[in-house]
């Protein structure tokens, strides 16, 4: 499974430039390609509604928050969205590809697997932050 270089260009701009909130990946023709970017001004809801209610998606997320000695902090997550709707072999190539791809990612901080979205919930993310 080839990544296409603009997958790892966008990853830099939202971990060093914060360019971006989001950014959904597919696979598409046997390599990973970027699908959609999301603003710095786009919410969690957005980002969670972009993902198709039936087929398989990588996407990163880049978490802003306050800890409890008010520092600014921010967590990185990889999120493997493999919705239990989606074709079987959709979910084996996603599944088979996810850890190379993330290899490619350097400064992933959260991996979470979502099958639906109550797996993914904007609680979730926070209490996996801390």
């Amino acid at each position: 499974m080839a990544v296409d270089d603009a997958c790892k260009l966008k990853f830099l701009e939202l971990k060093a430039k914060r360019n971006y909130r989001f950014i959904i990946f597919k696979i598409e023709s046997q390599q990973v390609v970027v699908e959609k970017l999301g603003s710095p001004e786009e919410t969690y809801e957005e980002f969670a509604a972009s993902l198709p209610a039936d087929e398989c998606r990588y996407a990163v997320f880049d978490y802003d928050f306050i800890t409890d000695d008010n520092c600014q902090k921010s967590k990185i997550f990889f999120i493997a969205w493999s919705p239990d709707t989606s074709r079987v072999r959709m979910k084996m190539v996603y599944a088979s590809s996810k850890d190379r791809f993330k290899r490619e990612l350097d400064g992933i901080q959260v991996e979470l697997q979502a099958t639906d979205p109550s797996e993914m919930s904007f609680d979730i993310i926070k209490s996996r932050a801390l």
